[in-house]
């Protein structure tokens, strides 16, 4: 895999920001002879980091360059502060940064595929929470969706741990309630179902000992309710790079990822 670290002028920040990058390969052996074919568009993971994190998270903390190269699979891992991937009342707008600026950015510099088929989101902790928003958000533009240890009851996060997320709550919400608005996922779900959007796959996983497995359960439940597929698992963890590292390999191996096409030179 090629790592690449992309520093560009966002149009929707209105400020540089940074990007690292994940690309599979032109060759798939040592001696050149099977090419894979530049003519296909790579399909594309885009993997959220959680709360003080950023676009080198993922890189620095797991392994997830040797795992997605084992899938010839395209990575992007932007930087998005402690935003919560919204559209901050006090701050960016970081959601419409990720889901709409982003895949653009991408590839106009690299061969991307844009087919909702092709691209996936995944992220942990807050970085679940901003997965699984893209998904229920803008359904159209992933075939997947993934999240590990998520922030994905909000809401309830929010009111366990008021003081913790306090800051948070200000900058991205202002004087507005979470509950009921476009971040909250439960209100997100609920206006899918009523509209009959046609969601993408979804998958959760949490650690039985996370402090967010209780809100992970929430959410499984209340997507069982409104009868919207989860692919759900656990298994005993923590909010933890182990359990991340871990997980990761398994989610890659439940998304819808295509075999790439080799040229053989004879």
């Amino acid at each position: 895999m090629a790592l690449l670290e992309l520093n560009f002028y966002s149009q929707s920040l209105f400020s540089f920001t940074s990007v690292n990058v994940l690309l599979p390969e032109l060759y798939s052996s040592s001696d050149c002879k099977e090419h894979v074919d530049t003519g296909a568009k790579l399909q594309t993971l885009y993997l959220l980091h959680g709360l003080n994190g950023d676009h080198t998270s993922w890189t620095r903390r797991s392994s997830i360059e040797r795992y997605a190269g084992a899938y010839q699979l395209a990575v992007v891992m932007p930087a998005v502060s402690n935003s919560f991937y919204s559209d901050m009342a006090y701050g960016s707008p970081y959601f419409t940064f990720v889901t709409e600026e982003l895949p653009h950015v991408m590839r106009y510099y690299f061969p991307l595929s844009d087919k909702r088929e092709d691209n996936f989101v995944a992220g942990l902790s807050m970085g679940g929470y901003g997965a699984m928003k893209w998904a229920l958000a803008k359904p159209e533009t992933v075939g997947a969706a993934a999240s590990l240890s998520g922030a994905v009851d909000i809401v309830g996060l929010v009111k366990s741990y008021p003081q913790e997320y306090a800051a948070q709550t200000k900058m991205i919400m202002g004087d507005r309630e979470i509950e009921g608005s476009c971040n909250d996922l439960f209100h997100l779900a609920h206006e899918d179902v009523k509209k009959s959007v046609s969601l993408p796959k979804l998958i959760a996983c949490c650690g039985t000992e996370d402090f967010l497995h209780e809100g992970n359960l929430h959410f499984k439940d209340k997507l069982e309710k409104l009868g919207i597929p989860l692919e759900y698992f656990e298994e005993p963890g923590v909010h933890e790079w182990d359990f991340w590292d871990r997980n990761i390999q398994r989610i890659l191996s439940m998304l819808p990822l295509k075999k790439r096409i080799y040229k053989i030179e004879h």
